[in-house]
C-alpha cells in the first residue's frame, strides 16, 4: 500500500511574497499532480448553506457522534465527529472504532507546530484498514487548532483509516484533505503527544470509543515490581 503519509508545510519566498505549499515526503518530494476534488460551494441563489463551522462543545449532546481517545500519556480527548461536512469519512472512523481497530494503534508522526498523525496498525505510515479507500469529501472547513482530519497519498481518492489532529492552524490543508470533525475536550493531552517521525518512545490509543458506548478509560498500567534481591546483590552490599 502506498505511504499515507501526508503533506508538509513549508515557507517560501516567490517574486517577494511569502508562499505556503504542500509537498508530499510520500510522492518524491513534490504536490499532487492530479487536479483536486473540488470543495463544496455554496449555492449563489440560495446564498446559504447546511454546513456549519461551529461545533457543539458538550459531549453529553449526541454522544454517537463522539469520539473518545484514551491515550497511553494518561489522558482522553474528546473530538466532535461531524457527518454534516464528510458523512463517508465519519462513517469509517465509526465502524473502526467498533470494531476496536483504533486500540493499541501509536501516533506515528508527530510534527511539533504541525500535527499528530495515527490510524495506521503497522505504525509506519505505510497501512490501513482492510476497508476499499475512501472518495475525498473536501470541504470549505478550514483547518484549526484541534481540527481533526484524514491522511492521504497524493491521490486525492485514497484516504481509509489514518487521520491527524492539527495543533495550530493549517489553511494550506483546505480543499486538499478532508476535515471531518474537532476536539472538544483534552486538547491538552493531545499536546502531550510524543513528537518525532516516527517518535522513539510513541504515544498510543489504547483505547478509542464513542461516548455513545459508556467506557470508562482503561485502568493506568500497573508499576512494575521491584526486582528480586539476589544473594550476589546481599554479598556486594555487604562488601561494601
Amino acid at each position: 500500500m502506498a505511504s499515507r503519509l501526508f503533506t508538509r508545510i513549508t515557507l517560501g519566498l516567490a517574486l517577494g511574497a511569502a508562499l505556503i505549499a504542500p509537498i508530499s515526503p510520500a510522492m518524491a518530494q513534490r504536490p499532487p499532480e492530479k487536479e483536486a476534488v473540488k470543495p463544496i460551494k455554496v449555492d449563489p441563489i440560495k446564498r446559504v448553506t447546511t454546513m456549519t463551522y461551529a461545533v457543539d462543545a458538550d459531549i453529553a449532546h449526541d454522544p454517537d457522534n463522539v469520539l473518545l481517545l484514551d491515550l497511553s500519556n494518561g489522558g482522553r480527548a474528546a473530538i466532535r465527529l461531524m457527518p454534516e461536512w464528510a458523512p463517508k469519512h465519519v462513517e469509517r472512523i465509526k465502524t473502526l472504532t467498533k470494531e476496536g481497530f483504533y486500540n493499541g494503534v501509536i501516533f506515528h508522526r508527530v510534527i511539533e507546530g504541525f500535527m499528530a498523525q495515527t490510524g495506521d496498525p503497522t505504525g509506519t505510515g505505510q497501512g490501513g484498514s482492510k476497508l476499499p479507500d475512501l472518495n475525498a469529501e473536501f470541504n470549505d472547513i478550514p483547518h484549526l487548532r484541534g481540527t481533526v482530519s484524514m491522511a492521504r497519498t497524493d491521490e486525492p481518492n485514497s484516504a481509509n483509516s489514518q487521520f491527524f489532529i492539527v495543533f495550530y492552524p493549517r489553511f494550506a490543508l483546505d480543499h486538499k484533505y478532508t476535515n471531518f470533525g474537532r476536539v472538544i475536550a483534552g486538547m491538552d493531552v493531545v499536546d502531550s503527544i510524543v513528537r518525532g517521525e516516527p517518535p522513539k518512545n510513541p504515544t498510543k490509543i489504547v483505547q478509542a470509543s464513542l461516548a455513545s458506548e459508556g467506557k470508562a478509560p482503561p485502568p493506568p498500567p500497573a508499576p512494575a515490581a521491584p526486582a528480586a534481591i539476589t544473594a550476589d546483590m546481599l554479598s556486594n552490599s555487604q562488601s561494601n
